[in-house]
C-alpha cells in the first residue's frame, strides 16, 4: 500500500506588496482632494473655464441628459402642430412649448445668478428674465479697458461661463454693444457706433474660441452706440452703468393670445 504523503506545517501567506494597492488609491485620492481645495482657494480663468465646462456637462451637453436639466444639451420643446384642434400656435401645443422653455430660462438664470454670488460679481453682472428673453448685462468694467474693445484678463471670470451656458440651450442669441453719450473720435473708433460694434464682435468671438459647441448660426452681434441707455447720462455713475455688454437669450415661443397661466 502505498504511503500517505505527510504534509508539511499550513503555508502562511506572505505578506508581499498587496497593501500597496488600496495605499495608492488612498494617495490618489487624497491628492485629488488637494487639488481641489487649491483650485477652490482662488478664483482664475483656469477655473472659470472648468466652470464652463462644468456648466455643459451637468446640462447635459453632447451626453443626452442625465445633468441638472436632462437632455438639455438637445434640448427639444414641443412641437407646434398644424393647426388642428388644441394645437398650433393657439393652442396647447404652443403653451407647452411656452412652458418648457420659460422653465429652462428660469432655470439658467438660478444658475447664473448663483455663479455671480458665489464669485463676488453682482456689482459686474446682472440677469433679467422678460418676455423677450433671458438678459445677462455686463458692465464696461468686467471686460474692457475705456474706450477699447481689447478684453481685459477679467473677463475669463465671465466669458467661459456664459459660453457654457449658451451652449445647452438651442435659442437664438443677439449681443449687443452700448456706450455712454461721451464722444470719442480715434483712429480705431472713429465714433461710439464703431466702439460697441466692435466690443460686441469681440466678445462674441470670445465665446465661439471658449466653447467650440456653440453654433455661429444662432448669433448676432449689434452696436447700438449711446441709443439704448438704461440710466441717465447726466451723472458719472449713470454713464458706467450705460457701458455694457448685453446677451440677449431670445424666447423661441410666446403665450397664446386668451390664454390665463398662473404665475407660480
Amino acid at each position: 500500500m502505498a504511503k500517505k504523503k505527510k504534509h508539511g506545517p499550513p503555508h502562511e501567506e506572505e505578506a508581499g506588496e498587496a497593501w500597496l494597492l488600496p495605499y495608492s488609491d488612498l494617495m490618489t485620492l487624497l491628492l485629488a482632494l488637494f487639488l481641489c481645495l487649491f483650485c477652490m482657494s482662488k478664483t482664475d480663468a483656469g477655473k472659470a473655464q472648468a466652470m464652463g465646462a462644468a456648466f455643459g456637462k451637468a446640462f447635459g451637453i453632447g451626453t443626452g441628459g442625465g445633468g441638472l436639466l436632462p437632455g438639455l444639451g438637445l434640448m427639444t420643446y414641443p412641437q407646434q402642430g398644424n393647426g388642428g384642434e388644441g394645437d398650433g400656435e393657439g393652442g396647447d401645443g404652443g403653451n407647452r412649448a411656452y412652458l418648457a422653455e420659460n422653465e429652462t430660462l428660469e432655470h439658467l438664470k438660478e444658475t447664473m445668478d448663483q455663479y455671480i454670488v458665489t464669485n463676488h460679481l453682482k456689482d459686474e453682472l446682472k440677469t433679467t428674465l422678460t418676455e423677450e428673453g433671458l438678459m445677462i448685462r455686463i458692465k464696461e468694467t468686467a471686460l474692457f479697458p475705456s474706450g477699447s474693445a481689447e478684453l481685459v484678463n477679467e473677463s475669463q471670470l465671465i466669458v467661459p461661463v456664459v459660453a457654457g451656458l449658451l451652449a445647452a440651450i438651442p435659442e437664438r442669441v443677439i449681443i449687443s454693444g452700448h456706450t455712454d453719450n461721451v464722444p470719442i473720435a480715434t483712429a480705431q473708433y472713429p465714433s461710439n457706433w464703431e466702439l460697441s460694434s466692435a466690443r460686441a464682435m469681440t466678445f462674441m468671438k470670445a465665446l465661439f474660441a471658449s466653447n467650440a459647441t456653440l453654433n455661429p448660426a444662432r448669433f448676432s452681434a449689434i452696436g447700438y452706440s449711446e441709443y439704448r441707455p438704461v440710466a441717465t447720462n447726466d451723472t458719472e455713475e449713470g454713464r458706467r452703468r450705460n457701458r455694457r455688454v448685453e446677451i440677449m437669450i431670445a424666447r423661441s415661443f410666446k403665450m397664446a393670445e386668451g390664454t390665463l397661466v398662473a404665475k407660480q
